[in-house]
């Protein structure tokens, strides 16, 4: 457990806003739990709060993720530009990035919205930019799950070869909150 905690990343995050269903919310937390992200924001401003994740298709992921929900996006907004220097969302529209040209090494809050309309236009408005998964279908889309997956594992790869997972990035007392939450002692401190 403590090699896993030594490879969180406190750097990336990402932000749920009004997904539906639990399942897909789950299987989000799963991703973020495989490639080191520690912190994920769900954000209901037109649903209600969500009690509990699909426990199937999480394997507990929760457990181990520190996920805060809010129903108002400005104050959401307003933690997250405490510590993250950029939020983009996914959105399909003219000014939109391709995520294979986005510098994911940097501190970055990732927006992903529900899975019948997207990223609402009030977040747009909030966030620095759009970006999309570059596609050569039909649909033109994806299920949120599956691009928060393809998206993580893009920040994943360039976090690697930038040497990100090299070097503990969890300090003080956000470690020993973890260990805490965790179950294990304090006394069994990161080597």
């Amino acid at each position: 457990m403590l090699s896993v905690l030594n490879k969180r990343q406190h750097d990336i995050t990402i932000v749920l806003e009004n997904v539906f269903d639990p399942h897909n919310i789950s299987a989000v937390l799963r991703t973020c739990d495989a490639v080191g992200v520690q912190e994920v924001y769900v954000l209901n401003t037109k649903i209600p709060r969500h009690k509990k994740w699909g426990v199937k298709s999480s394997s507990s992921a929760a457990k181990w993720l520190t996920v805060y929900q809010f129903d108002d996006a400005e104050k959401c907004f307003s933690e997250l530009r405490k510590k993250y220097l950029k939020i983009l969302t996914t959105h399909l529209s003219s000014d939109a990035v391709n995520l294979y040209d986005i510098d994911l090494t940097q501190p970055m809050a990732l927006v992903f919205g529900n899975e019948h309309s997207g990223v609402s236009e009030e977040i747009r408005n909030l966030s620095d930019g759009n970006f999309i998964i570059p596609q050569v279908g039909i649909i033109r889309s994806l299920n949120i799950s599956v691009a928060c997956a393809v998206t993580l594992y893009e920040a994943f790869r360039q976090k690697s070869l930038s040497g990100h997972f090299d070097k503990t990035k969890l300090e003080g007392e956000i470690v020993s909150d973890l260990l805490e939450k965790w179950g294990l002692e304090k006394d069994e401190n990161i080597q």
